[in-house]
C-alpha cells in the first residue's frame, strides 16, 4: 500500500479495510464515467487539438488515480463528476485559464445573441463572453461554446453591505446595456447570474468542488470581495430575444426561471424588457433582502421594479439611475458594515458585531496614520 507523502493531510488516507472496500466499488463500476460524461470523453481529443484540455477523468483510457493506494477517492480529483451533463470545465492550453464548455443546439438563439454581445467591448457589457465556438465533431446539429469559467454570484457569500451594493450596481448596469442593445434576457434568475471570482482564490480552486483546492485535497478560504474586485455576468441566452431596430418588444410565453412575473402569458402579449426588470428586482428580493438585514436602502427600488403593472416599473436604465442616486448618498462606513443573516442568533450577532466594530476601528486608525 502507499506510504503517506510528506505535507499531505492525513485525512485523505483510509484504513486497509476501507481501501479494500473502495477497491471493490471501483472494480464494480461505482466510479465509472456516467453516460453524460462519455459524451465529453469522446470529444477529449478534438478539444485538445482545438486548444482545450479536459480534466484527467475524461481522458480516453482513464484509470482511477486511487487504484492500488489507500487514498480516499473523495480526495482524488478524478473522482469528481460534472454536475450538469451538457456543461464541462476545461483548461485553455495557451494560458492555463479555466474555461467552461457548453454543448448546445445550432438552432438556439443563444449562439447568435451571445456572439453578437461578445463583439461589443464596453465596460457596461456584463454578458458572458464567447471565447470560441466549434461545431460538434460527431453531431453537426450541435455546437460547443467556450466561455470563461464563472461561479455562482453568491458563492462565497456576501460579507458586507458594500459588496451587495456593488452586485446590484453591476447587474443593473448589465441589464441596461442588454436592453440598449435591443436584447431581452427573458430568463433572469439566480442560476443565470454568475461571477468571475478568480481574484478571491489567487491560487485557484477546483471547478466543480469550488471550496476546495485544484487537487481537491485542501479546503480553501476566499479573500474578501471588499478587497478584491469581482465582476458579475449574465449567462444563458437560450431564451433571449434580440429585436430589430423599431420592432415591438411585446412577446408571448411563460418560459423562464421566474414564474412570479405577473404578466407572463401565452395569449396576451407583454413587454419583454419590463419582465426582465421584474425578474431582476425579484432576484434582489429573494436572494438578498429576504436573507440579510441591513439592505433597507434598496427596498424602495425593488418595490418599483416589482410593480404588478408593467408600465409602472422603471426601465432598466431608469432603475440604474435611481440606484446610482441612492448609492451616492450612502455613507461609506455603512458600506463597510457586515451583512447580518436573518437566521443569525442573538449570541452570534453580539460576537460578529463586536468583531465588525473592531475592524472598523482598525480601518479608521489606518486612515489616520496614513
Amino acid at each position: 500500500m502507499e506510504s503517506h507523502p510528506p505535507r499531505v493531510p492525513h485525512y485523505i488516507f483510509v484504513s486497509q479495510e476501507a481501501a479494500e472496500r473502495y477497491a471493490k466499488d471501483t472494480d464494480g463500476g461505482f466510479y465509472d464515467l456516467l453516460e453524460a460524461e462519455t459524451y465529453w470523453r469522446d470529444r477529449y481529443a478534438f478539444l485538445q487539438e482545438s486548444g482545450y484540455v479536459l480534466r484527467p477523468r475524461y481522458r480516453p483510457g482513464w484509470k482511477p488515480s486511487w487504484t492500488g493506494t489507500n487514498r480516499d477517492p473523495m480526495f482524488c480529483e478524478d473522482s469528481i463528476i460534472i454536475p450538469i451533463p451538457h456543461i464541462i470545465d476545461a483548461t485553455r492550453q495557451a494560458d492555463g485559464r479555466v474555461v467552461t464548455i457548453k454543448s448546445t443546439r445550432n438552432d438556439s438563439r443563444e449562439i447568435s445573441i451571445a456572439r453578437h454581445l461578445s463583439q461589443i467591448h464596453q465596460p457596461e457589457n456584463h454578458a458572458v463572453p464567447i471565447l470560441d465556438v466549434f461545431t460538434d465533431p460527431f453531431d453537426a446539429t450541435l455546437s460547443l461554446l467556450v466561455m470563461p469559467y464563472l461561479r455562482p454570484f453568491n458563492d462565497p457569500e456576501f460579507c458586507t453591505i458594500g459588496e451587495v451594493m456593488d452586485f446590484v450596481r453591476q447587474t443593473l448596469e448589465g441589464l441596461s446595456f442588454l436592453h440598449k442593445q435591443r436584447v431581452a434576457h427573458r430568463d433572469i434568475g439566480a442560476a443565470n447570474v454568475m461571477m468571475d471570482g478568480r481574484a478571491l482564490y489567487p491560487e485557484g480552486h477546483h471547478p466543480v468542488r469550488r471550496k476546495w483546492s485544484t487537487d481537491a485535497i485542501h479546503e480553501l478560504r476566499p479573500l474578501s470581495r471588499t478587497n478584491c474586485a469581482v465582476r458579475y455576468y449574465f449567462i444563458d441566452f437560450g431564451l433571449s430575444r434580440m429585436f430589430e431596430e423599431g420592432e415591438s418588444t411585446l412577446v408571448l410565453g411563460r418560459t423562464g426561471r421566474d414564474k412570479q412575473i405577473p404578466e407572463l402569458s401565452s395569449d396576451v402579449p407583454y413587454d419583454a424588457y419590463r419582465a426582465d426588470v421584474f425578474a431582476l428586482g425579484n432576484l434582489y428580493y429573494k436572494e438578498l433582502v429576504s436573507k440579510y438585514h441591513g439592505l433597507e436602502v434598496i427596498q424602495p427600488l425593488i418595490n418599483m421594479m416589482k410593480w404588478k403593472v408593467p408600465a409602472q416599473r422603471p426601465t432598466a436604465e431608469a432603475a440604474e439611475r435611481i440606484f446610482d442616486s441612492m448609492y451616492s448618498r450612502t455613507d461609506e462606513s455603512m458600506l463597510r458594515w457586515r451583512l447580518r443573516s436573518r437566521e443569525e442568533s442573538t449570541s452570534e450577532r453580539v460576537v460578529y458585531d463586536t468583531v465588525a466594530v473592531a475592524r472598523e476601528g482598525i480601518y479608521q486608525l489606518k486612515r489616520l496614520i496614513s
